[in-house]
């Protein structure tokens, strides 16, 4: 079963939510290997975060399908920025120190998760899977696990998104 819980207290950056997505490799559950895509982004929501407006999904959700229809939606950026960006606001912001902290904890989520369903997943030697991480940060720097989707989709919205995912795909 999948417990939910509603993060009150999301990081904000210039007063809007966001999240990450992360693109993660897996090519033998036994042994469990896998490869985060030192490439990613994060994603911005198009409104100013309150918990006041709960309805509000340009407050509350960062998925680009939604996003995109906002009239504040920036199509030159599509209201996202690279992993490598986003670290260096969080080294300037919170040191180097514990932005390292974070993204190793990203990486145990990432392996916790594998690890809870190692079991269930049929190990087929001559297949992998890509997975889309979707990880929320709170205000202290906490690592959050949304979901995990499988064959993520890869459409394009903007063209640094059409560089990353290219490079994604010739990657894997």
């Amino acid at each position: 079963y999948v417990i939910s819980r509603y993060i009150e207290n999301p990081m904000l950056i210039g007063g809007k939510k966001f999240d990450l997505r992360l693109y993660v490799l897996v090519t033998s559950y036994k042994p469990l290997r896998v490869y985060r895509y030192l490439q990613g982004f994060a994603r911005f929501c198009n409104a100013k975060y309150t918990n006041a407006d709960v309805a509000n999904p340009f407050v509350h959700l960062t998925n680009v399908a939604i996003q995109k229809t906002a009239d504040e939606y920036n199509a030159n950026h599509g209201g996202k920025w690279n992993v490598q960006h986003l670290r260096l606001f969080l080294e300037a912001t919170w040191g180097k120190q514990h932005a390292a902290r974070l993204f190793d904890d990203i990486d145990q989520i990432i392996v916790h998760s594998l690890k809870a369903v190692q079991a269930s997943i049929i190990n087929d030697k001559h297949c992998f899977e890509c997975y889309g991480y979707d990880i929320l940060i709170d205000d202290t720097l906490k690592p959050w696990l949304v979901e995990v989707n499988a064959s993520p989709s890869l459409s394009t919205t903007t063209r640094s998104d059409k560089l990353m995912k290219s490079a994604l795909l010739k990657d894997v």
